[in-house]
């Protein structure tokens, strides 16, 4: 029985998660800004608005390094610890920012 896997399917399958964390975040900032302008918002939703905006932003920075360096590599390195903590704070603060506005 063989140990070794193919390389080349766990990058795939994470720069993929990559791409969809960042389309649903693209999603609420966009549904954060429609929200913010719509008639009637007051100015604590355009500060929501714009801190999602802010927070997608970073969290689209962190994520075209992370895909880019999984297609670069053919044995990509291991995201470092402050870098995963920022997308994982930035992912939780879109998603408090944008239930914010809902409300």
């Amino acid at each position: 029985m063989s140990t070794d896997r193919d390389p080349g399917l766990q990058p795939e399958r994470t720069r993929l998660a990559w791409r969809r964390t960042t389309l649903s975040g693209t999603v609420v900032a966009v549904l954060a800004a429609k929200s913010a302008l719509q008639d009637g918002a007051g100015p604590s939703s355009v500060l929501a608005a714009a801190l999602c905006c802010s927070l997608w932003l970073a969290f689209l920075y962190i994520a075209h390094g992370r895909i880019t360096g999984l297609a670069a590599a053919h044995r990509p390195r291991a995201l470092p610890p402050p870098h995963a903590t920022a997308a994982a704070l930035c992912t939780v603060a879109v998603a408090v920012c944008g239930a914010f506005l809902v409300l």
